[in-house]
């Protein structure tokens, strides 16, 4: 029996999305315009730390820099929330006490998928009843490709019901995908199997999150809100390293799904690097001149 989705799928004109992206590179933003940007862009970012060197001490500082990212004077508000492997979530919900900051973390194999459907859902049930709030989880890739697409449904489907009430986060890892049209199936794929936030991409492999893929999953995200009234959020993540391109995403979301997205509920950036930029950026725009880099803690 073949996969059939409740909503059809349009292809993807490969050339009209890219001009269209283009396009919000280009868009003249004024300098109020600008300031407010910036400060929203830190509200949406998952400050994140995923290496195999990670520890307490590392997560403690993370988790201290979501909840302040800068001096007060600035008056920049908190992270969106800090996203750290399953076995350091503990550690980070302790940290995170009383800020109303959620931890998130990456189960089901991440990066790769490539786990049996047991042990992922396992990784994923102990993330929460660590205190997880949020789960990124990663599709197989390999059986997207082979057109195993009522597996990658109903994977997704179980890993949401073992997620209980955290909200569930589906990573394509858009940069192994191949097409937009690729793009575009599997983000109605995921959304119609219960996934809360559609995400791009791991930050391990290269390509990660781009403008055109990411306008890819925001018009399927406004058509799906069109068809059903449901809001359901995107988040790019890798690759995104400056507060220029930064505003782009914000440009592209306010123009494309409007004001309703432009709120950490609704749109995330997957960021490690991303902080620091704009950072300086903000500190540019009050000071009138740019700080060392050294002035700001890295995240």
């Amino acid at each position: 029996m073949s996969f059939v989705l409740s909503t059809p799928v349009p292809r993807v004109d490969q050339v009209g999305v890219e001009e269209r992206a283009a396009k919000f590179t280009k868009r003249s933003i004024k300098n109020e315009a600008k300031d407010i940007g910036l400060k929203l862009a830190v509200s949406m970012m998952d400050l994140t730390t995923l290496e195999g060197a990670d520890s307490k001490g590392k997560v403690t500082h993370l988790c201290r820099k979501a909840r302040q990212p800068m001096a007060d004077r600035y008056d920049c508000p908190p992270c969106a929330a800090v996203c750290v492997y399953p076995n350091l979530v503990a550690h980070a919900v302790s940290e995170l006490e009383g800020s109303g900051i959620p931890v998130a973390s990456v189960a089901t194999g991440f990066p790769s998928g490539q786990y049996p459907l047991d042990l992922r859902l396992a990784d994923v049930r102990d993330a929460v009843d660590s205190g997880a709030a949020e789960i990124d989880m990663v599709i197989s890739r390999g059986a997207f490709l082979e057109g195993e697409y009522q597996r990658v449904s109903d994977e997704i489907a179980a890993v949401k019901e073992a997620c209980g009430k955290a909200h569930l986060k589906v990573i394509f890892e858009t940069g192994e995908l191949q097409t937009y049209d690729n793009v575009r199936f599997v983000s109605q794929l995921a959304i119609e199997a219960g996934a809360d936030f559609i995400k791009t991409s791991t930050g391990k492999v290269s390509p990660a999150a781009t403008l055109p893929v990411t306008l890819v999953m925001v018009e399927t995200v406004r058509d799906h809100f069109l068809a059903t009234g449901k809001k359901i959020g995107v988040k790019p993540a890798g690759g995104i390293r400056t507060a220029k391109q930064a505003l782009q995403y914000l440009v592209m979301v306010k123009e494309t799904v409007g004001d309703d997205w432009l709120t950490p509920e609704l749109f995330r950036f997957g960021a490690s690097s991303l902080l620091g930029d704009v950072e300086l950026q903000i500190a540019k725009r009050l000071d009138g001149n740019y700080q060392g880099s050294d002035y700001f803690s890295k995240g």
